[in-house]
């Protein structure tokens, strides 16, 4: 975990220097850039059968990015134990891939969760090279278009983001209709908000910028930020800036001593309870949100 957390370091310093550096050549730079953002991770550590867990296969159809034909979005579907279990898209960060992320999808299905897990395109078994932040998006709402055909509730339906995943999960509750909510793990206000932390002034130049602030007050459902106190990837005054821009109702926890991805360990109680209240919260706005609407209809 330690090597991983050096490791991203070292990713956002080694991009702001190349953006830097390569400001005057623009396709270098755009293809530089995606990869050192992205860094697609192809190989499995896992599956969910070795935690012991059924899972199905997911093949999703996306649109290639010049409209000549389709590419294929692999994804899981982890089924509950319990018939009347909510339901959640999960949207891995970067360097990771659906099976680098199985202990973080698990953790979430045994907190009861019905999960919906993708690869974007160009990570793990998906299709694609190279990926973009606005392939990473059709991706994303793909995969939601597929949990609403799965999942008929509205009250049921949830969006989770971790890192640069919850930048997508959070664009993705201010777009789309019918989630009872978003939770948005170790969140950042934009990637340029991020080198900008570093005291390197390159942020204009990025092509991949990821604001999910400028999205955070148009969220259409309940929000629940978590962030570690810890973390020195991602500086955790970026959640506090998207929770004091979020509309209500919002939850907020720090976990105190949190790293980047270590809130299976730290702060796991907290985070469990947290998620518990928040699930009753977001689940009572939404049929409150639906008994407006069938009143408004008639």
């Amino acid at each position: 975990m330690a090597r991983r957390i050096r490791t991203r370091r070292t990713w956002w310093l080694t991009l702001a220097v190349l953006i830097g550096v390569s400001a005057a050549g623009c396709m270098i730079l755009g293809s530089n850039e995606r990869e050192l953002v992205y860094g697609p991770i192809r190989e499995y550590a896992g599956t969910p059968a070795e935690q012991g867990l059924a899972y199905d296969e997911l093949w999703l159809a996306v649109s290639r990015d010049d409209g000549a034909g389709t590419q294929r979005v692999h994804g899981w579907w982890l089924p509950a134990t319990a018939a009347e279990a909510p339901t959640l898209l999960y949207l891995h960060g970067t360097r990771f891939s659906l099976g680098s992320s199985l202990l973080r999808i698990a953790r979430l299905h045994d907190l009861g969760f019905n999960v919906l897990a993708i690869d974007y395109r160009g990570f793990g078994r998906s299709d694609g090279d190279l990926p973009s932040e606005s392939q990473i998006k059709v991706d994303a709402r793909a995969a939601w278009a597929e949990l609403v055909r799965r999942e008929p509730r509205d009250d049921r339906r949830y969006i989770y983001g971790h890192s640069l995943g919850a930048a997508v999960a959070i664009e993705l509750g201010a777009t789309q209709d019918g989630a009872a909510g978003v939770i948005a793990e170790s969140g950042f206000t934009s990637l340029a908000d991020v080198v900008a932390d570093r005291n390197l002034p390159v942020g204009m130049l990025m092509t991949q910028r990821f604001d999910a602030l400028a999205s955070v007050p148009s969220l259409r459902a309940p929000v629940l930020f978590v962030h570690g106190t810890a973390d020195d990837v991602v500086p955790a005054a970026m959640t506090q800036r998207m929770f004091d821009a979020a509309p209500e109702p919002k939850r907020l926890l720090m976990i105190e001593g949190g790293s980047h991805s270590n809130f299976g360990d730290i702060g796991a109680d907290d985070y469990r309870r947290a998620l518990t209240e928040f699930i009753a919260t977001a689940e009572a706005a939404s049929q409150l949100r639906s008994a407006k609407s069938a009143a408004n209809t008639y």
